[in-house]
């Protein structure tokens, strides 16, 4: 349902619907609706519409989400539909708006390749579209020039909006990773601050006040040994008090020192909310707690290059975080049910957080991922300090 959705937002775009009305204004003009000369291409050139609209609602339909292989392939072969299709018409049609089909395959092809590749391809179809108008149209020189130079101006204008349009989601994505690191970073400060709070309180307390309230309920029990205050229940009521806050004051330490550690369940969760995919299911022990800042940001670091390269390399759909206590050691593994190639070659990624985990005594594991993509798994020893 969720890809229907998107596809249809795809289709009902406002650069969709644009489109539409370009393929339409063609249409109405090379199958004789309009009254123009020479511009009616009977069923043939009909037929070639039809097919080049196929192929453009196929391309807008596309999934970029699927193959990485797949997805170019079905581009590659729409491209080619559109630029068949258009230089097809051309030699059928003499009217102006032909060429309007041009335009819209530069976006496409604006939207496939990108630098020398665009301009390769453009200079290609162009230079077809120059001996249709020569040899077809029979044009004068002059007219032929200035033909090309006109609609390849409209062609280099929609092919720039298209690139930038695709260079700007790019940067959209890039910005929403990055805001995912500083929310994810700032949550991990906050946590290493309260944790470094909460270490100073109770270290406070069971040295400062748990010293006093000792040697208070020591003073209390040698006032009560003197015979003339052995029944002074005021007394009595006073060394009772003194040892229930005692208590009390330890069964807080505890309390405090079992929060001990830094929780990291919040910095993944930060992480993983602005990111647009893969989707993340998150299984966290809230009891694993992280003893130092330095693990607490190698973990969440395994987190994000992990999730980074399921996106890009694998085109990861889905993807499950783990967070738990083996033994004496911490564990952190991330599945996702992307594309693999198996022995993967590791990348400067992967090798820095290997390095880092190493650093801090740990290790860093690669396996083919039972739900198709790749799986990590980073184990860090719980020691204090």
């Amino acid at each position: 349902m969720r890809k229907v959705s998107t596809r249809l937002v795809e289709l009902l775009s406002p650069l969709a619907l644009a489109s539409y009305a370009a393929w339409l204004a063609v249409y109405l003009t090379n199958s004789g609706w309009m009254g123009v000369p020479d511009a009616d291409t009977g069923l043939a050139g009909q037929a070639l519409m039809l097919i080049f609209l196929a192929a453009w609602l196929m391309l807008l339909a596309t999934d970029s989400d699927t193959d990485l292989n797949r997805y170019r392939r079905r581009v590659d072969f729409g491209i080619v539909v559109l630029a068949v299709c258009a230089l097809l018409l051309l030699t059928l049609s003499h009217s102006g708006t032909a060429p309007i089909l041009l335009i819209l395959l530069a976006t496409q092809l604006a939207g496939r390749f990108d630098g020398r590749g665009l301009l390769i391809s453009l200079v290609v179809v162009n230079l077809v579209f120059a001996g249709i108008i020569w040899q077809v149209w029979g044009y004068s020189l002059n007219w032929m020039l200035l033909t090309l130079a006109s609609y390849a101006a409209f062609q280099a204008f929609a092919a720039l909006v298209m690139h930038y349009a695709v260079k700007s989601e790019a940067m959209a994505a890039e910005l929403k990773k990055v805001n995912a690191h500083l929310l994810a970073t700032r949550s991990l400060l906050g946590e290493t601050a309260r944790d470094q709070e909460r270490l100073r309180l109770s270290r406070e307390l069971h040295d400062v006040a748990g010293h006093k309230l000792t040697a208070l309920k020591l003073n209390l029990r040698n006032l009560a040994r003197r015979s003339e205050l052995k029944d002074c229940r005021e007394l009595d009521t006073a060394a009772n008090l003194a040892g229930e806050l005692l208590d009390d004051l330890r069964a807080v330490v505890r309390q405090l020192r079992d929060h001990d550690g830094i929780d990291l369940a919040g910095g993944i969760r930060r992480l993983i909310e602005p990111l647009p995919s893969p989707r993340v299911a998150l299984d966290l022990d809230e009891s694993a707690r992280i003893p130092r800042a330095m693990q607490a940001e190698a973990l969440l670091r395994v987190v994000q290059e992990g999730l980074t390269n399921a996106a890009r390399h694998g085109r990861a759909r889905h993807a499950w975080v783990a967070l738990g206590r083996e033994g004496e050691q911490l564990q952190l593994t991330l599945d996702d049910d992307g594309e693999l190639s198996w022995p993967i070659q590791p990348g400067n990624g992967l090798n820095g957080m290997r390095e880092r985990l190493a650093e801090l005594g740990g290790s860093l594991e690669l396996a083919p991922s039972g739900r198709g993509g790749l799986s990590l798994t980073a184990r860090l020893p719980l020691e204090a300090g």
